[in-house]
């Protein structure tokens, strides 16, 4: 019905879909679904030691609505509540795969951030400041945090992406006058950028050069999630709007179809 996300286990032998109704994983050619409750899970991120999400609880479960930030370090099979429990829904969410540091839009004020916008965190929810994000232009559709250093995060909008090295102060633009459906940082610090609409193109654009390289995709549809295995920086993963899913192992020279509108495919 939805996807909610797309990220790999930390050994990249698994590949973690949150839906409606918890998470679809697909290893070794074959879809399952995970154990544990089915949450509803938004704002999903894999980091090194697990993941961090928001969204809401499965059915019957004992947590609250929403789940506020939540973290599980055994492939979903449970969960830790870490924040704000019953207060928050963060959609808008991401994590350093390293650092594990937090950004995220929030949506509205609750017992830790008392303004809606974009706030981070370097202690798994416990306190947030909250950042201007000056220069930012459009509506924010995607956000994504540097796998190391802490303080540089990335955004996409309607209008572009921009860059943070300042924990979100301020934003310049690397991507200007395209919407931005999805993008990524890559394990050497790189962002994969997705744009929509006419001449759209996914661009592993490094932050220091600022040199750009495309990459070739398998469908004309737009990126709504893009992710690089962090064992293999070869294999990336896709999922468009349609919620196609295709694998690639060399770089985006060839793909394979993994679900098709959503419907999965095995392929052993």
């Amino acid at each position: 019905m939805h996807l909610h996300g797309l990220g790999y286990s930390a050994d990249g032998k698994r590949l973690f879909i949150p839906v409606h109704n918890g998470l679809q994983i697909y290893t070794d050619g074959s879809w399952n679904e995970g154990s544990g409750e089915k949450h509803d899970y938004m704002g999903f991120t894999t980091v090194d030691d697990g993941f961090y999400s928001s969204g809401h609880p499965a059915p019957g479960s004992k947590f609250k609505n929403p789940l506020g930030l939540v973290k599980s370090t055994n492939d979903g099979k449970t969960i830790s509540v870490l924040a704000l429990e019953g207060e928050v829904d963060l959609h808008g969410m991401t994590a350093g795969y390293r650092s594990h540091s937090l950004y995220v839009v929030n949506p509205e004020p609750n017992s830790k951030m008392k303004q809606s916008g974009l706030f981070y965190s370097k202690d798994e929810g416990k306190t947030w400041t909250n950042s201007p994000a000056t220069g930012l232009q459009g509506q924010m559709t995607v956000i994504a945090a540097h796998p190391s250093d802490a303080s540089i995060v990335a955004v996409g909008t309607t209008t572009g992406a921009y860059l943070s090295r300042d924990y979100g102060q301020r934003f310049t633009p690397m991507v200007p006058k395209k919407p931005v459906s999805a993008l990524t940082f890559t394990d050497s610090g790189n962002v994969m950028i997705a744009t929509s609409g006419p001449n759209a193109s996914l661009l592993d654009i490094n932050i220091e050069s600022k040199q750009s390289l495309a990459i070739q995709t398998p469908s004309k549809d737009a990126i709504a999630y893009v992710v690089q295995n962090p064992a293999n920086p070869k294999e990336l993963a896709i999922a468009t709007e349609p919620k196609d899913i295709y694998l690639s192992t060399d770089r985006g020279a060839t793909w394979i179809q993994i679900a098709d509108k959503g419907k999965t495919i095995n392929r052993k």
